[in-house]
């Protein structure tokens, strides 16, 4: 059974860091790209981060660029997504997922396996 579980989620303070990790069961990361996403509430899940299988290209979306990180370690089978300098605007629960294709994706409909999520909470 294939299954995402993302943790590290909390309540923080703008300016204050948060590493989230996706720990993969059922499956070989080192096979997916693999893509974090977000969800605030009353809005659409929108792109974060992504990264290739071997962890050589990422994408960064244009509103978190330069503060936060994807990075993964196949051998522990796991995404990691290093967040700094958050935001209140950051506040949302956070997504892991795999990529069907074999580049680097920004759109949902090309992801799959999607966990439960963890919620980030960024007060001002």
């Amino acid at each position: 059974q294939v299954q995402l579980v993302e943790s590290g989620g909390g309540l923080v303070q703008t300016g204050d860091s948060l590493r989230l990790s996706c720990a993969a069961s059922g499956l070989t990361l080192s096979n997916y790209g693999m893509g974090w996403f977000r969800q605030a509430p009353g809005k659409e899940r929108e792109f974060v981060a992504a990264i290739s299988r071997n962890g050589v290209s990422t994408s960064h979306s244009d509103s978190v660029k330069g503060r936060f990180t994807i990075s993964r370690d196949n051998a522990k089978n796991t995404l990691y997504l290093q967040m700094n300098s958050l935001k209140p605007e950051d506040t949302a629960v956070y997504y892991c997922a795999t990529d069907w294709t074999t580049t680097i994706t920004s759109n949902k409909a090309y992801y799959g396996n999607w966990g439960q999520g963890t919620q980030v909470t960024v007060s001002s």
